[in-house]
C-alpha cells in the first residue's frame, strides 16, 4: 500500500484553512520491489547505473560494481526515489487470516513470520493433515492421537521402534508437544529432540538432556541443549547439527531404542 499526503484548502468558519489528506494507492506487482539481479526484496541503499538500471548493495559488490545489463559502473549513485517507495510499502503478515494484525515493511515479513505467534504448526501424527496455532494443535493431539507424556524436571524412559523414526511426547494434559526423532544412517543413529511450536519469545522454551546406555557395553552417553530447537513441522531429513549420534554397534542389532530424556522449562533449571 502506497500513501500520499496532500494539502488542500477548505472553508472552516468562513476562513481558508489547509487540511492534510492521505491518499492511498495500490501496487499490483510487488515483484517490482525486488532486486532484478538476485530477486530478493530491495532494501536501502539501492543503487543505479547511468542508464537507470538498479541493483541492491549486495549485488553491486558481487558484480564488482559493473551493471549486468549494460556494463556501466553501478554502486556509487543511489536511487533515492526507489528507496522512498520501498520504505513506503507495507504488507500484512502472511498469518493475517489467523489473527495477526502486524503491518510490515516490504521484505521484512519473512523475519517476522519466524517469530509470529499466529504461525501455523502441523500435526506430527502420520497421515494427519491438521494445522493450527500451537495451543489448538496441542488440544487436537491430546484428543485425537495416542501419546506418551512427560513432566518437566523428571526423567522419562522413551521407547521407540527405530523403524517408526519418531516418538511424540506431550506435557501433561494438552501441553506442548516434543518430537523425539531417530534417523538411521550407515554409521548409526542420529537422535534429535524438538518442540513443536513457533519461535515466538516466551512460547514453549525448554532445554533437555538425553542419556543412552549401550546394551552390551559399560557406561553411558549423553547429549543436551540449553535451548531446545522449536519447529513448526517435523522433517525426516537427516540433521547436520544438534543431534546425539549412537553407533550401530551400541545397539547390538536391536530394533528398539530406549533413551532417558529430561526436559526442563527454561528459567527454572
Amino acid at each position: 500500500m502506497l500513501r500520499k499526503a496532500q494539502r488542500r484548502s477548505s472553508l472552516v468558519e468562513d476562513e481558508a484553512e489547509p487540511v492534510e489528506e492521505v491518499l492511498l494507492g495500490t501496487l499490483l506487482d510487488l515483484d517490482l520491489l525486488d532486486c532484478p539481479v538476485c530477486c530478493h526484496a530491495l532494501t536501502n541503499p539501492i543503487f543505479q547505473c547511468d542508464n537507470g538500471h538498479i541493483a541492491c548493495s549486495s549485488c553491486c559488490t558481487n558484480l564488482r560494481n559493473k551493471c549486468p545489463y549494460c556494463t556501466l559502473p553501478i554502486g556509487a549513485c543511489r536511487n533515492r526515489i526507489m528507496e522512498r517507495v520501498v520504505e513506503a510499502v507495507t504488507v500484512p503478515c502472511v498469518n493475517a487470516k489467523h489473527g495477526c494484525t502486524e503491518k510490515l515493511s516490504y521484505g521484512k515479513e519473512l523475519v517476522h513470520e519466524k517469530e509470529c505467534s499466529s504461525s501455523l504448526c502441523y500435526c506430527p501424527a502420520r497421515g494427519c493433515n491438521y494445522a493450527g496455532m500451537c495451543n489448538g494443535l496441542y488440544r487436537h493431539y491430546f484428543d485425537n492421537h495416542p501419546r506418551d507424556s512427560y513432566r518437566c524436571d523428571y526423567n522419562v524412559d522413551a521407547w521407540m521402534r527405530i523403524c517408526d523414526k519418531i516418538l511424540v511426547i506431550q506435557e501433561c494434559r494438552e501441553g506442548p508437544l516434543v518430537a523425539v526423532q531417530c534417523f538411521e544412517e550407515e554409521q548409526g543413529l542420529y537422535v534429535t529432540v524438538n518442540c513443536i511450536a513457533p519461535c515466538t519469545p516466551g512460547v514453549s522454551e525448554f532445554s533437555f538432556q538425553l542419556t543412552y546406555s549401550p546394551y552390551e557395553a559399560p557406561g553411558s552417553m549423553s547429549f543436551g541443549l540449553s535451548k531446545m530447537n522449536r519447529i513448526q513441522k517435523v522433517s525426516f531429513q537427516t540433521p547436520d547439527k544438534d543431534f546425539m549420534f549412537i553407533p550401530h554397534y551400541f545397539l547390538a542389532g536391536r530394533p528398539n531404542l530406549k533413551i532417558k530424556i529430561c526436559i526442563y522449562r527454561r528459567g527454572e533449571e
